[in-house]
């Protein structure tokens, strides 16, 4: 039984190596989105090797009641599925600055830290679109952008022009 096991996660990684595939050296676009209001986001992503990457992205977020900024920074891992498919995930963290304009918070600046996982497709054009989940644990005194014990979840569109 030991052996089968062994065998099978040898094949496993073998095939995840095998669908490994190169991607561009560097991307540029935007990522738009959240789960309160509306984020717009400068994305930068940088190839690390065959299937790694880093992501870097700033932005501005307006919800109901706030203004602020966030940058993020990510380390992804990246897998093809088929052709010009592939899925990602990663980790990473960030820092954020929001003012408020309800009088019960007082403004904040905190750190927090993410995860990742996406899906995009690669068109033969040097251009990329995305979809991704990232969920954000922040740490900050007086941070009512993360309602549930200081968690959200960030859902966004990304178009990013690869060279």
């Amino acid at each position: 039984m030991k052996k089968v096991l062994i065998a099978f996660v040898l094949i496993a990684g073998f095939s995840f190596t095998s669908q490994a595939q190169d991607i561009a050296p560097n991307a540029l676009g935007l990522r738009l989105g959240d789960s309160d209001g509306f984020g717009a986001e400068i994305s930068y992503q940088r190839a690390l090797g065959g299937n790694n990457r880093l992501e870097l992205d700033l932005g501005i977020r307006d919800g109901k009641n706030y203004d602020g900024f966030k940058l993020a920074g990510l380390y992804q891992w990246v897998w093809n599925i088929d052709g010009g498919f592939n899925w990602y995930a990663g980790v990473g963290g960030g820092l954020a600055s929001y003012g408020y304009d309800d009088n019960r918070y007082d403004d904040d600046t905190f750190v927090f830290a993410a995860g990742d996982i996406g899906i995009e497709y690669n068109f033969d054009i040097p251009l990329v679109l995305s979809l991704d989940f990232r969920p954000e644990i922040g740490f900050g005194d007086n941070n009512p952008y993360y309602d549930n014990n200081d968690l959200d979840f960030d859902i966004a569109l990304g178009i990013r022009y690869q060279f």
